[in-house]
């Protein structure tokens, strides 16, 4: 009996972290700071989210070249060593560029985060984990011979290319980050194995300007690919309708063995990159709903991931800090005092005062599909155009699934 075909897991949760991680850094006034991962892993110990016993913490290695060549191309590999140790400057693999400048030790840090999602994806889909999440990858912008996007390696294909490796069937990767997931699709474009899924603001507004309903991917995987593309402004109740109306069903049609998600944060109303109005308090709604679709459609196998996220202070810490809560069964009450000891640490090194409570005061609450289409709404739409664009080539019904 391989891993799919046994009952639901159940078992510890594996965060990865360690300190090392604070290492994958584009500098001075870059948008992708360390920080925002310094405070996030610092706000969940001071809410004991790691004090469980069923939480296992764990380090990442470095993952060989070898390792990394499932999905990206050598020359590129060796561009990342000659950047990371001699400082060259490589325009024709993204190296050097104002996204993705290089900095020291680029390759070491690049692939210790790929290392830490292939563990996770593995012991999960081995049974020694229920859930995993590690909310320093969703690197998903990375192509397999460029950086791109404030991303070196992509994570989350080299660790779905090892889930596959390993003997999983299907694998199911849902992205909700602002940016849509370009690498991840393209890796998988022509792997019927692989479904992706991406919820983004569209690509007429913002980059990588991709991720239209109407790529559904290759001749050899039709239908493996879905995008939703929303309207900018979009906020909680669009946000959260469009989610439910498009990717409870396709990921329920595909019957992966693993769902990976993508929890990109950036689109709060906050980010400074991005044009959604996105809460904490939908994130959050997010991150539960698609924790109750691992366990529906995946046998619970779930491995959850960072990505973008630009707010360092009032948005990141607290939405991937939910996102552990959910992922370890432990759900962060929104009400809930942020630590005087987090607060301290962040006057102490912004000189600023940070959130006080782990929400934004929304309730998120929103009006599902089956309630009916709006066709004045431009959240409705976009919906409408994703549905009819990829619903039949997984067998569903447009108008009525």
């Amino acid at each position: 009996m391989t891993p799919a075909e046994e009952q639901p897991l159940t078992g510890p949760v594996r965060v990865v972290w360690s300190p090392d991680m604070l290492a994958y850094d584009f500098g001075q006034g870059h948008p992708m700071t360390s920080a925002r991962l310094d405070l996030t892993i610092r706000l969940a110990q001071d809410l004991g989210l790691f004090d469980a016993p069923d939480v296992v913490m764990a380090d990442a290695g470095v993952a060989t070249d070898d390792l990394l060549a499932r999905v990206h191309d050598r020359a590129y590999i060796a561009a990342v060593h000659r950047a990371a140790t001699d400082g060259v400057v490589d325009l024709e693999h993204g190296l050097g560029t104002s996204d993705d400048p290089i900095f020291p030790d680029m390759h070491e840090a690049s692939a210790r985060i790929v290392q830490g999602t292939v563990d996770s994806m593995l012991a999960v889909w081995e049974g020694r984990a229920a859930h995993a999440v590690n909310v320093t990858g969703g690197l998903h912008h990375a192509m397999p011979a460029a950086a791109s996007g404030f991303c070196v390696y992509n994570d989350a294909a080299v660790g779905i290319r090892a889930l596959l490796e390993a003997g999983a069937q299907r694998v199911a990767y849902v992205d909700v980050d602002a940016h849509h997931g370009d690498g991840v699709q393209a890796v998988f474009w022509d792997e019927p194995r692989v479904l992706t899924v991406s919820v983004h603001e569209t690509g007429h507004a913002l980059f990588p300007g991709t991720g239209h309903p109407r790529e559904t991917g290759g001749d050899d995987a039709p239908g493996t690919a879905v995008n939703l593309a929303l309207p900018s402004g979009t906020g909680d109740a669009g946000w959260l309708r469009a989610i439910d109306a498009v990717v409870p069903a396709v990921v329920r049609a595909f019957a992966p063995d693993v769902l990976v998600t993508q929890h990109g944060c950036d689109t709060h109303v906050l980010d400074p990159l991005t044009h959604l109005r996105m809460s904490i308090d939908g994130q959050r709604a997010a991150a539960q709903l698609l924790h109750r679709l691992a366990h529906e459609a995946a046998g619970g196998r779930w491995v959850a991931l960072g990505g973008g996220g630009y707010a360092v202070v009032d948005v990141v810490p607290r939405s991937w800090t939910h996102l552990i809560g959910v992922a370890t069964h432990q759900p962060v009450d929104p009400a809930t005092a942020v630590p005087e000891t987090w607060r301290d640490l962040v006057q102490e090194r912004f000189g600023r005062q940070g959130p006080d409570r782990m929400t934004d005061g929304r309730d998120a609450r929103f009006s599902p599909w089956t309630s009916g289409y709006d066709p004045s709404d431009d959240v409705d739409r976009a919906v409408r155009a994703t549905r009819s664009a990829a619903f039949p080539l997984l067998g569903l019904d447009p108008d009525l699934d």
